[in-house]
């Protein structure tokens, strides 16, 4: 069995907490899983991630998959020490949503030293991929 890619076991009511008052509230972005390599989130489509032509904007999607890859990134890490923030970030929208809400799931591709990469698949509810993004993140040392 592999080793636990996590730096302490998350819990999701912490998270949670962290995101009060945030844009991640303000989408009322949820982290909903935790497993060994990956974690998920669920978004609404609603009035708040909509664009004009009635459509998931593609911006609320990138903000899921930043949201997640930033979150995922840092619990990696030992917080006193270390801080990892975005660089990089990537999508491709390959279906419209109109309604209902949306799951994302981080994976990562790279936990380095100095770098990490996770990639983010957005399915609607009835499974379909409909974004694929990567993020690209730089692991920041606090003391500098």
């Amino acid at each position: 069995m592999n080793a636990s890619i996590w730096f302490q076991p998350p819990k999701l009511d912490d998270l949670r907490v962290q995101a009060y008052g945030t844009l991640v509230a303000h989408l009322d972005i949820r982290i909903s899983e935790i497993g060994e390599g990956y974690l998920k989130a669920t978004m609404p489509v609603d009035e708040r991630t909509l664009q004009p032509m009635g459509l998931l904007h593609g911006g609320a999607s990138v903000a899921l998959a930043e949201t997640l890859g930033s979150v995922a990134a840092n619990l990696t890490i030992d917080s006193s020490r270390s801080a990892c923030v975005g660089l990089e970030i990537n999508a491709n929208h390959l279906r419209p949503v109109r309604s209902g809400s949306v799951t994302g799931t981080a994976t990562p591709a790279h936990i380095g030293r100095t770098t990490q990469v996770w990639q983010v698949e957005i399915h609607d509810e009835a499974a379909r991929l409909i974004c694929l993004s990567r993020i690209t993140l730089a692991v920041l040392d606090r003391s500098d």
